[in-house]
């Protein structure tokens, strides 16, 4: 605990915040530099997607006919998993684009990290107002479990954190990783249910299935947002999996949390020699 408190004190002093805040004006610069349309591909990229998901999927496979505001529903799955690859992405190579900051400069190097998945989190966050506005224009009806959204984007931040501290570390040594990453989210993209709804797992494959699926804290996260702000009828992991073992999506985003930040702390004394 008491290192734990060094850590956010060391994150929030004068110096680092302002060497935090440097960081991630830069990343939103180089990020749209040169580009046309600028930030507004911050929204436009997660919208773009959704439409060609949403005319093949509900149009042509007609999945989705069954659940309410399934466009909404859709969307926001959409838009959590651009935030997830945005994050870990940026984050894994972080450290070694930073290599000539790291070298002159002394400074907790999480910093550089928490910089990349703020710069995708702002993004995150001006998607899902998007999300909000076209789930008001399209009528959904909020109720009070919209209330819990706030700490679910806290769980999907301290997952993604995690995750993206421990690619950064080994992404120092094993240059390939970029690439396995890449192939992984894009088979990672189907074992999550971001196009098709769960009970599709459920009523034609078997229930086991849908269980080990539900244990991924991305899609237990996923489902509960769509619960919390689409609709009350989605499938959650307390719905799915029996207690105990429901929890373990929730303890998994805190065990990946600690673990990459234990290995990313470990390598970080060698970073500057290794960049």
């Amino acid at each position: 605990m008491s290192e734990f408190k060094t850590l956010v004190s060391n994150l929030f002093s004068k110096r680092n915040k302002a060497l935090l805040r440097e960081l991630v004006v830069t990343d939103f610069k180089l990020r749209y530099q040169n580009s046309a349309l600028g930030y507004a591909w911050s929204l436009l990229k997660p919208l773009g997607m959704f439409g060609v998901l949403y005319v093949v999927f509900t149009q042509i496979f007609r999945f989705g006919d069954d659940i309410q505001n399934f466009p909404v529903y859709l969307l926001l799955g959409i838009v959590l998993w651009t935030f997830f690859i945005e994050a870990t992405g940026g984050a894994l190579q972080s450290i070694v684009a930073r290599g000539d900051l790291i070298r002159k400069i002394s400074f907790p190097k999480y910093i550089i990290v928490i910089s990349g998945t703020i710069s995708a989190f702002i993004n995150f966050l001006l998607s899902l107002m998007i999300v909000l506005l076209f789930a008001t224009i399209t009528g959904v009806d909020f109720g009070p479990q919209i209330l819990f959204m706030p700490l679910l984007i806290l769980e999907l931040y301290l997952f993604s954190l995690g995750v993206g501290l421990m690619l950064a570390a080994l992404f120092v040594n094993f240059r390939d990783l970029s690439h396995i990453w890449e192939v992984l989210m894009q088979a990672a993209f189907y074992a999550v249910p971001i196009i098709y709804p769960l009970k599709l797992l459920i009523d034609n494959y078997s229930g086991t299935l849908a269980k080990i699926v539900m244990l991924n804290p991305i899609s237990q996260i996923l489902q509960d947002m769509r619960f919390s702000m689409v609709t009350d009828t989605s499938l959650t992991t307390f719905s799915v999996v029996q207690k105990p073992i429901a929890y373990t999506p929730y303890i998994l985003t805190f065990v990946v949390l600690i673990l990459g930040g234990m290995y990313f702390r470990a390598k970080s004394r060698y970073f500057a020699e290794q960049t």
